[in-house]
């Protein structure tokens, strides 16, 4: 895919960024989110986050490059906010050459591996299997909880104001949110962030008992549709790397929906 990694890692920096600090302020003040811009990045803090997941640094080495001062005011930020732990998502190619030095001084070490994937936006992606059993279609605001109980609950994640935070973004200005029935039962849900020429997937997830019945391909499809409809070129997404002897189904629902691996990227975890 002739997509500059510049591209992908903007996209994905912008739409956690919105998802994260666009939550109600009650939400921003239960859980202790700040967020702030800087080197061209993004640096977003969830002090209280029950999941360890959401406080994230990413987006750098696109408008000046990755350097150890850049990398330590970053810190400094999480510091400042008594962030208890803080992902760092670089790709390989702004990598410094004294970055293993900068690990080293800043206790930056390295955690789970995950995969970026593009693909283009009129690519069309398989939907067979799913429409006798489930109907795809678009979230509405009065539905958004739900939406968000389904994507949380699929992550282990607890939905004490995290329910709100991601209920916000269904219908806010750049998301597209929807979901798959089984008769009135939402049973899978997935949405996606559009911004200029990219659309980035986001939070797509299944309940157990309706896996492997083609719901994340149906929702991948209606989001792609979504996408070329507001003139995107390109779609981005993220998903872990599988190690010898795993299976990642989200990899290889994209891999089929016409997605192609960009590169593997290593994430690094801060602790203060």
């Amino acid at each position: 895919m002739n997509i500059p990694p510049a591209l992908a890692e903007r996209s994905e920096a912008e739409a956690v960024y919105d998802f994260v600090a666009g939550a109600p302020a009650s939400v921003r003040a239960a859980l202790g989110i700040d967020a702030l811009r800087i080197g061209g990045g993004v640096a977003l803090s969830m002090r209280d986050d029950p999941t360890e997941f959401w406080s994230k640094a990413l987006g750098f080495g696109i408008d000046e490059p990755v350097t150890a001062d850049l990398m330590d005011e970053v810190c400094a930020f999480y510091r400042f906010h008594r962030t208890p732990i803080a992902t760092f998502q670089l790709a390989p190619s702004v990598l410094p050459e004294d970055w293993a030095d900068i690990c080293a001084r800043l206790n930056l070490r390295a955690g789970s591996p995950w995969v970026k994937l593009v693909c283009d936006a009129q690519a069309p992606a398989p939907t067979t299997g799913w429409q006798e059993t489930l109907r795809v279609r678009r979230v509405e605001p009065e539905q958004a909880a739900a939406w968000a109980s389904v994507v949380l609950r699929v992550f282990g994640m607890p939905e004490e104001h995290l329910s709100e935070m991601v209920a916000s973004s269904v219908g806010r200005s750049g998301w597209h949110s929807y979901g798959a029935w089984e008769g009135d039962d939402l049973v899978a849900a997935g949405t996606v962030y559009v911004r200029q020429d990219t659309a980035q997937m986001f939070a797509g997830s299944t309940l157990p008992h309706a896996r492997r019945r083609g719901a994340q391909s149906a929702l991948l499809a209606a989001r792609a549709a979504a996408a070329g409809a507001a003139g995107c070129r390109w779609l981005v997404a993220e998903t872990g790397a599988e190690a010898p002897g795993e299976h990642n189904s989200s990899l290889h629902n994209m891999l089929r929906a016409g997605f192609e691996v960009l590169y593997e990227r290593q994430n690094w975890v801060w602790r203060p």
